[in-house]
């Protein structure tokens, strides 16, 4: 194959056609955008199809708070023992019993671990977390043109709940907590597998709100699993892994079935004629147009053996590349303090635990209608710079209003807080898709989210200095947003364009704006 960058139709009389549509200036990416510029049923199907993929990821992240909690208890022998006074390790094991008389309603009284020490009982989900960073390194040395967009979503998945089911037959908590890494390792880049696989199926116009279709399935999968875990309330904790896995089973089978690759990576494998192919199956309103192609599609110059390869390297070796991967992680490492941040912090403002989280959870779904209107009506710099600059003041807002003790109002700019970094993250997301070309896309899209899962990690110990000082974290919160915000300036803009598909398009593109800047 030729010069990707290079038109990908040759006519043999040009003088024939028009000037507008001549034929030397139609490339690949083109086609992508003229044959799915109208996003009818069957795109939307395909977005819909993938993004369901971190519905069952979401459930799977948020499981343990069900499986792993503590469960209640009651007194059998009262004349030694007391239910608000009496430590249940200092019971003879006669003396109580766990309410509802089922010794394996949640991981702690199943591998009796109710008096074994906090690092213990905490273990199984620190394993899950740690297999998700250890999965993202790991999984991003993958080429992306190893195996493809669609098979890496279905291996993630499916070797995810698989694992969720093998779970059940776990024996102690080693064993547990063995699985729960595994389940992390699996799973931890399904997230960017199928941002990257919706992302190139779709065209310039439509991709801010396709994209945000899969962060909605997300929200929604982790509401769904406070319902499934209510019906099984009276039922084994391993009861709700086979419950959320099996049905994440039959959707890797349809998954499988019915989803298409990428076209941009199948062009990008040399595979033009099948790339032809997914866009005739997506777009049937412009079948004529695409099938019109195939007869000119120009002979395979190149065989697969003889591509050019690209790995995670080449943000090394390129320091345009390196430069933009650098200052989108310091950004996602900001955004990612304050998204894990704000609600493990609420504690320390004088309101309901339990409304707190409810509300953080509902404010994340207008975030998804928000966004797209953002991204179509203005740029991605200033939209992200805005942002994370209003966050960041309400962040230090929510710290001084509690210290006054408007606790109220206080928890609102908490809220507002929390809003702007789930919109600044959305933002990235789009932003930075467009800003790496398909041959690193996925490697890229595996670092943005590798460097919020970092920033995550340290809310912890951000959090717990708001037990010294109440309520100072959501200052610290509202400081990194805004102070790493502002890299954002560094970033070129890329609102309008079309993606790239090779690091020499890329280049000559950014050279071709900088010189009509110029």
């Amino acid at each position: 194959m030729a010069d990707q960058s290079e038109p990908l139709l040759l006519s043999a009389d040009d003088s024939d056609v028009d000037h507008k549509t001549r034929p030397e200036a139609l490339t690949f990416d083109n086609i992508v955008e003229q044959s799915l510029s109208d996003f009818g049923f069957w795109q939307l199907f395909q977005v819909i199809l993938v993004g369901v993929a971190l519905f069952f990821d979401a459930q799977q992240i948020f499981i343990t708070v069900y499986t792993d909690a503590y469960p209640t208890w009651h007194c059998l022998n009262h004349t030694i023992c007391d239910h608000s006074t009496s430590d249940i390790c200092r019971l003879p094991r006669s003396a109580w019993e766990w309410d509802g008389g089922s010794k394996d309603k949640t991981v702690i009284s199943d591998f009796g671990l109710e008096c074994s020490s906090s690092l213990l009982r905490g273990m199984p989900t620190s394993a899950f977390y740690i297999g998700g960073i250890v999965g993202g390194f790991v999984l991003a040395l993958i080429p992306d043109d190893s195996l493809g967009r669609k098979k890496l979503v279905l291996f993630s998945t499916f070797a995810m709940s698989i694992t969720s089911i093998s779970v059940i037959f776990s024996t102690n908590v080693w064993i547990y907590t063995t699985l729960k890494f595994i389940i992390g390792f699996s799973r931890s880049q399904t997230w960017s597998y199928a941002l990257v696989l919706i992302s190139e199926r779709v065209s310039t116009r439509w991709r801010p709100r396709a994209t945000m279709i899969p962060f909605t399935f997300f929200v929604l999968g982790f509401m769904s699993l406070s319902g499934i875990a209510f019906l099984a309330q009276h039922s084994s904790w391993r009861f709700l892994y086979l419950y959320t896995a099996v049905p994440a089973i039959f959707y890797c089978i349809f998954l499988y079935i019915f989803a298409l690759e990428s076209p941009r990576w199948l062009h990008m494998q040399g595979n033009d004629e099948e790339a032809i192919n997914v866009l005739k199956s997506m777009s049937s309103k412009n079948k004529p147009y695409l099938e019109s192609l195939v007869s000119q599609l120009p002979p395979k110059q190149e065989t697969s053996e003889e591509l050019p390869r690209y790995s995670i390297k080449d943000f090394f070796f390129r320091k345009w590349a390196f430069r933009r991967i650098v200052v989108v992680m310091i950004i996602l490492f900001g955004l990612g303090i304050s998204y894990y941040g704000v609600p493990l912090a609420a504690r320390d403002i004088d309101v309901n635990i339990y409304l707190s989280e409810t509300l953080n959870a509902v404010v994340e779904l207008p975030t998804f209608i928000i966004t797209p209107i953002i991204l179509e009506r203005f740029n991605r710099r200033s939209s992200v710079l805005v942002n994370t600059l209003l966050g960041g003041a309400s962040g230090v807002l929510c710290f001084v209003l509690s210290l006054l003790g408007k606790t109220g109002i206080a928890f609102a700019f908490e809220l507002a807080t929390f809003f702007c970094a789930r919109i600044g993250f959305n933002l990235m997301a789009v932003y930075m898709v467009e800003m790496f070309p398909t041959c690193v896309r996925s490697s890229a899209t595996m670092m943005f989210r590798q460097a919020l899962v970092v920033g995550g990690a340290c809310c912890p110990l951000i959090a717990s200095i708001g037990r010294d000082l109440p309520s100072v974290s959501f200052a610290i919160f509202g400081v990194a947003m805004s102070g790493f915000g502002l890299f954002v300036l560094v970033l070129p803009e890329t609102k309008g364009s079309s993606l790239c598909d090779t690091m020499e398009e890329q280049e000559k593109r950014d050279q071709t704006i900088n010189t009509s800047h110029c």
